[in-house]
Parts: structure tokens; sequence; C-alpha cells
């Protein structure tokens, strides 16, 4: 790899240096390395679109009462930190169960009970190599994201690439962690993504609008925007699907709420509510439906430390 001074950055792109060495630690320029006190810039590096000359979405629905969720909380927090035999006990069921849903929605056929087997380094006679590497990818790709929280890591366009290189990792090696170079539509769905070569640019208003016009919603609100959003511009060939729901649940962990699963008896719903959302801007039954999810495993918690 090739890399320029923020200097030379600066230089090529007609942006104040100062601009440049914030944009690198805001995480909006991809590939950078920071040595010492400077940047160094990857020389193929895409200029950052300002986000400040970008007009803002209008969203709709996203008012909601948070009180029971956030009172839950609360009374959650209270017991931190957890006793090590009940976190790893949590742990341990929501990797399996997280697992299994995410990747049945997208068509694996293994079941609850095999999924924990494959997680425990077992084959499974009759099923496919894909659908091995499909569950211990999406088991990687999840202890990725609590490394990424635990190490307080803000998202960037470098990071989704990285969750997204687990979930294909020897799938689909040529596609891993790469936006996709071909156009797509979606099966069932009425909204169609961007066009390819759009996908940068899509791409960074996201994550601009994610550090700055999101940061006054709830986290929940942030979650589905951010799940919604990015799966509507649908950056990669395959993988979208479960890159964006370990998207959502790295925002609820993020700001110390539980992860949801969403569960695969109720993709009809979750498929509907979404591109609800993807043709009218209307975030409100998905955010009703992820708000349910969020109260349904603050339960769970509850339940085991009363």
């Amino acid at each position: 790899m090739v890399y320029i001074s923020t200097k030379e950055a600066s230089n090529n792109w007609d942006i104040s240096e100062r601009r440049i060495r914030g944009l690198c630690q805001e995480g909006r320029i991809e590939g950078v390395v920071k040595i010492g006190r400077n940047w160094a810039i990857p020389v193929d590096a895409h200029k950052p679109v300002d986000a400040r000359q970008s007009e803002q979405k209008k969203y709709l629905g996203l008012g909601y009462d948070f009180s029971q969720i956030d009172t839950a909380m609360d009374t959650i927090n209270r017991h931190r930190p957890f006793s090590k035999g009940l976190a790893d006990s949590l742990h341990e069921k929501l990797i399996v169960e997280w697992t299994y849903n995410s990747n049945a929605i997208e068509g694996n056929t293994l079941t609850m009970s095999e999924t924990k087997v494959v997680l425990e380094g077992i084959t499974i006679g009759g099923k496919s190599l894909v659908e091995h590497l499909e569950i211990i990818n999406h088991r990687d790709a999840i202890l990725f994201i609590e490394q990424l929280v635990s190490e307080k890591e803000p998202l960037s366009e470098w990071n989704i690439k990285n969750i997204h290189a687990l979930v294909l990792k020897q799938i689909d090696n040529q596609n891993a962690g790469k936006y996709r170079s071909e156009n797509v539509v979606i099966s069932g769905a009425k909204h169609i993504p961007p066009k390819h070569y759009q996908i940068s640019e899509y791409m960074q208003k996201l994550i601009a609008e994610y550090q700055n016009e999101w940061l006054v919603y709830h986290p929940v609100v942030r979650a589905t925007l951010l799940h919604g959003e990015f799966v509507k511009i649908h950056p990669f060939i395959d993988g979208n699907g479960r890159t964006s729901r370990l998207l959502l649940n790295f925002e609820l962990m993020k700001s110390g709420y539980p992860p949801i699963i969403i569960k695969n008896e109720n993709r009809a719903d979750y498929y509907k509510v979404l591109d609800h959302a993807h043709t009218t801007m209307d975030y409100g039954p998905f955010i009703k439906l992820v708000a349910e999810l969020v109260i349904e495993s603050e339960k769970l918690w509850l339940m085991v430390l009363e």
C-alpha cells in the first residue's frame, strides 16, 4: 500500500490540511493509518463527501415512547457488573440464537441445535460447507463488533467492510469486504438500490449522517436507521442482510442496550416494515419492531438478574 501525507491529500482534494486531519480522526477516510501524531492516507483513497453541503433527509415516524425501555435499562445497569458465569451463559445463548436466526433469514437450513453443534466444532452430515462457514463466520463477526464496542472504535466504512469480510470469509473471497461493481435488484422488494458507481458516495453520506444528524436521536432510532439506510444502499453483492443486523446491534451495544434477535419466523413482517421504510421514508413500523425486540431482550436479562 502506498500512502500520502495529509498535506499531499490537502493539495489533491483542495481541502484544508486541518480538515483532512479531522476527517481522519472521524474515520471518514478509508484505510488511514496513524503514525505518532501524523496520518498516512492511502494514495487511492476517495475524497470524502462534504456532509455540510448535503441535504438532510426527511425521515418520518421517528417519535416513539422509549420510557419502558430506558426504565428497564436503569434496572439492568444497577446489577452491573454481572457475574462471569451469568455473562458467559447470556453470551453463549446470544451467539447461538443470533447466528441461527440471521442466517436462517438468508436461507441457511441448519437448525438452532445444529447451529450450536457447528459452533462447538462439529460437522453436520448432509449440510454444505457454505452453510457451515456461514455459522462460523457470523460468530466471528459478532466477536469483532463486540471488540469494536469494548475498544470504543467509531463506526467507519473501513470497519463496515471488515465486518462484511468476516461474513463472507472463504465463501466469496473475491467480494468479501468490497463494494459491488454491478447493479442489483432485491427480490420481493419495491425499492431498487442505487447504481454501483454511486455506492462510495452514498456510504460516505451515510457515515456523515450517522456521525452528525443522528446524534440527537434515541439509540434505538439510530440503530434502526443505520440498519435501514445501510441495506437501502445494498453496498455489497451478498451478505447485506447479515451485515445490517450486525450494525444494528453494534449501535445498540455501543449505547449499553442488549442486542436483539430478529427471528426467522418473523421474516415476512421484518421485510415488510423494511421495504415500507425504504419506499416511504416512514421508519415508524420498523422502529416499533426493533423497540419491541429490545424490550424482549431486556426481559430476558431481568428474568435472570432478579
